[in-house]
């Protein structure tokens, strides 16, 4: 239904490929044609050639809301623009989608319980706004598990998310329309969220793959918590090189964010271009004869790198999964929305709603038991690394059908998370990657952890054994410019235009706000106005400016009350940083909306 990266290349030259294709895990295709890799051509192109494909393919469950083409088109145009003026812009005109728990200004964020949306989002997440200033242009909001309470993807009343290959299996969740919208050739990357494997079980389902940073590297504000103390924002691409593109634009600490962390020390141990490699013992992994055969071929395929290969015990490592649904970390999905859900609003998922309303019934005594254990639980997770550098596993036993998940729920979703949920609470990095197809040609996936902090090394790994090449991205941390609309004295030829142009900024376009707003004469010295939201608006003439982020934050610090950064709605539906007003100023202020604009009103004070 739809309504330099000295730091990031460090760890990831030493293991590029040398000749390995005849060893490479394979990376079969999946959809009707394949995964294709990001097409050619401007940003403009590419966002008609996403609709096309949207249109023509018949997923309509896999998106909640599009953004308007035209809106989409004119966010491209803005890209081609930037690139003609000579910006890097690492994710030029690359189409994205993004999971309906993460905001994007100016569409609602449902958590696929339509209820839940209050209206548009006002701001965008900053994961989001970070993928866009690299060029990156959003096509919409996808389907999910409500409220990221599944692993299945049917868990949504905007119906259930199939296979990419076979419909009649599921896709995966809680991220199954991100990973369904790149698997089909939707869009280039996707956006999801992860728990307790939203972000690599659907990857598997769906040959694609899926990585989930160690916690705290990417800002989950604007998420929609599920456990917030183990959520994580995760990427879906085709390949691993375009996954580590999106990750080193995304990889900054947000000051913002009160779970945000700088990059965990990392513990090298011998040489990274042959990491040891621990697998699971037979008995702990119980594979279905299909998906163990692809798997011993996986692992005959590192071992023929040159990588030691060591059996390890995952007694703990399951023990851990366990706590998440089993314990009382459940209250945290409670404590995120349990409040709504007290109201009874339409829409619930009836088993999505069992789950979050237990939690609310946990003691806080046992929660703190589960914290001590969970403790233990990692120091001897941390006593299995001192030995191994990477712990190879599927990423899921198999592919359910529908038919299976509706027979048994919830059984079906927890052995869908065997491999996966214990990711988050031992606090490790992991990157799931295709692995050729199991059972009933499904695609079957690997997934690569490491202890936090090493999802360079995982990337680099990853990339060798599936014989990718890296692409060099010279973006790390924030992104390297932001757009802002000006509308009074800093427009060009005014007087304080200066102080964008001393800072490095360049004029992107002239245009006009939405009909959605009141221009108001300020007393100030020099004189300013004050543009302000309003619902008998009209069109005011703005220009839109791209300024250094390190200038962007100079600029921002020096705006002077009662004017402010907030987000304007411009005519052609985005919405992006910009000068507004304090609306307690205007008690004595002119209301000069009927200039159209701030120059306009300055040329009638000149006329006789």
């Amino acid at each position: 239904m739809i309504s330099s990266m000295n730091d990031t290349t460090e760890g990831l030259t030493d293991a590029m490929p040398d000749d390995t294709s005849d060893d490479a895990i394979p990376a079969e295709a999946t959809a009707d044609e394949g995964v294709p890799g990001p097409p050619s051509g401007s940003a403009e192109e590419r966002v008609r050639r996403a609709f096309a494909r949207i249109a023509a393919d018949d997923r309509p469950e896999v998106w909640i809301t599009l953004v308007p083409e035209p809106v989409a088109l004119a966010a491209a145009a803005r890209v081609d623009r930037r690139v003609a003026a000579g910006e890097h812009l690492p994710l030029a005109g690359l189409t994205v989608g993004v999971k309906d728990n993460i905001d994007v200004a100016g569409l609602p964020t449902t958590a696929a319980c339509p209820s839940f949306a209050t209206g548009p989002a006002a701001t965008s997440a900053p994961s989001v706004t970070d993928l866009e200033a690299a060029g990156a242009v959003v096509i919409g909001k996808t389907n999910l598990d409500q409220f990221a309470t599944g692993l299945v993807g049917t868990r949504s009343p905007y119906g259930a998310v199939r296979n990419a290959v076979d419909p009649a299996y599921v896709a995966g969740g809680s991220s199954s329309g991100s990973a369904v919208a790149v698997a089909r050739g939707h869009v280039d990357l996707a956006l999801g969220t992860d728990t307790a494997g939203s972000g690599r079980v659907p990857a598997a389902h769906n040959g694609i793959v899926g990585l989930k940073p160690t916690r705290g590297l990417v800002s989950t504000r604007g998420v929609v918590p599920a456990c917030a103390s183990f959520d994580c924002v995760s990427v879906f691409a085709p390949t691993v090189d375009l996954a580590q593109r999106a990750l080193a634009v995304l990889d900054h600490p947000d000051p913002d964010d009160p779970r945000a962390r700088n990059r965990p020390v990392r513990v090298r141990r011998g040489d990274r271009t042959t990491p040891t490699v621990g697998i699971g013992r037979p008995a702990d992994l119980d594979l279905a004869p299909a998906a163990r055969a692809r798997f011993d071929e996986v692992v005959a395929r590192v071992a023929g790198l040159g990588s030691p290969v060591i059996e390890v015990d995952l007694a703990d490592f399951f023990a851990a999964g366990q706590l998440l649904y089993g314990g009382a970390f459940v209250a945290e999905r409670a404590a995120a929305v349990g409040a709504f859900l007290a109201t009874d609003p339409p829409g619930l998922d009836p088993t999505v709603a069992a789950i979050i309303r237990a939690g609310a019934d946990l003691p806080a005594a046992r929660y703190a038991a589960d914290l001590d254990r969970l403790r233990e639980l990692r120091r001897s997770i941390a006593v299995t690394f001192s030995e191994i550098d990477v712990l190879l596993l599927p990423t899921a036993p198999g592919v359910p059908t529908l038919a299976d998940v509706a027979a048994d729920p919830v059984g079906v979703n927890t052995r869908s998370g065997r491999f996966t949920t214990p990711c988050n609470l031992l606090d490790l990095a992991a990157l799931a990657i295709p692995a050729g197809t199991g059972t009933a040609g499904l695609p079957f996936g690997v997934t690569l952890h490491a202890p936090a902090g090493h999802d360079r090394e995982l990337i680099g790994w990853a990339a060798r054994w599936r014989g990718e090449d890296l692409t060099v991205t010279e973006v790390v941390g924030a992104p390297a410019t932001i757009p802002l609309v000006v509308a009074g004295a800093h427009l060009s030829g005014q007087p304080l235009n200066h102080q964008l142009t001393e800072l490095g900024a360049t004029l992107l376009e002239a245009t006009t706000t939405a009909p959605v707003y009141r221009l108001y004469a300020l007393d100030t010295d020099p004189p300013k106005p004050g543009l302000v939201r309003a619902s008998a608006g009209q069109p005011i003439d703005v220009e839109v400016w791209s300024l250094p982020t390190p200038g962007f934050a100079t600029f921002v610090a020096a705006v002077p009350s009662p004017l402010a950064i907030g987000q304007v709605v411009l005519a052609d539906g985005s919405s992006l940083p910009g000068f507004t007003c304090m609306p307690d100023a205007l008690d004595d202020a002119l209301d000069i909306t009927h200039h159209g604009g701030w120059r306009a009103y300055r040329s009638s004070l000149a006329d006789p």
